[in-house]
């Protein structure tokens, strides 16, 4: 019997010791904090896209929650949905949840991202998925800081090269990527994890940098504002 073309689907991939329950319905994807991004993207069905561009980091979907993001040039605590993570008393806590328009649990959810672990280690991941009809991803040489405005939905800078991310539709795509004349195409996903093999720090002079932070092999997070320490005292 064929299936009902409007029913909510769902694909799930479990694998130890990592698990992701995808529902294209909604448009969210569940993770276990240790799931790979590229993997992620791997267990995706094509024209949806997850808050973050296909590279690899150290500590996957959880990491990259907890240091706020990589590469995004939007606000990405909002496509962060819920959050379950163990709290420095060992409690487990669990913010959010899997619909978008579940808002029960934000007061914690929204904390949590980019508090670099301040207020716990994440166990499991919400987030949004956006869909978009076509995808490019270009690189050229230059810096981030040499780059005029552009509504590409991810830039980094890694080594001297500067990379843009958009997806949309097609005409969308091609004025984001304006900004960066001369630039190729890049077909292949990248692991930057090379770069960190003591950890993702916070720092000047490190290979990888967003529009946020320099990223640095090993480096300190930023300071935590004494407000999540009486936060994270309570939990």
């Amino acid at each position: 019997m064929e299936k009902d073309k409007n029913a909510d689907a769902h694909a799930s991939i479990n694998h130890q010791p990592s698990t992701i329950n995808i529902s294209p319905g909604d448009q969210t994807l569940t993770a276990s904090a240790d799931m790979p991004l590229l993997d992620v993207y791997a267990a995706l069905p094509p024209g949806l896209y997850p808050p973050f561009p296909p590279v690899e980091l150290p500590g996957g979907v959880g990491g990259l929650v907890s240091r706020g993001g990589f590469g995004q040039n939007f606000f990405f605590g909002a496509e962060v949905l819920g959050v379950t993570f163990r709290a420095p008393s060992g409690r487990i806590v669990k913010a959010g949840g899997r619909t978008v328009k579940n808002v029960q649990g934000y007061d914690l959810t929204r904390p949590f991202v980019g508090s670099f672990g301040a207020l716990g280690q994440a166990l499991e991941v919400t987030l949004r998925l956006r869909p978009g009809l076509s995808m490019r991803h270009v690189a050229a040489p230059g810096t981030l800081a040499g780059l005029p405005p552009t509504s590409a939905r991810f830039m980094w800078e890694e080594s001297g090269t500067v990379h843009l991310m958009h997806f949309g539709h097609a005409a969308e795509v091609e004025r984001a990527l304006e900004a960066l004349p001369g630039a190729v195409d890049v077909t292949e996903h990248s692991d930057l994890t090379a770069h960190f093999p003591d950890g993702v720090g916070v720092g000047a002079g490190g290979p990888v940098r967003d529009l946020r932070f320099g990223w640095v092999n090993g480096g300190a997070r930023p300071e935590v504002p004494a407000l999540f320490g009486k936060l994270a005292a309570r939990l």
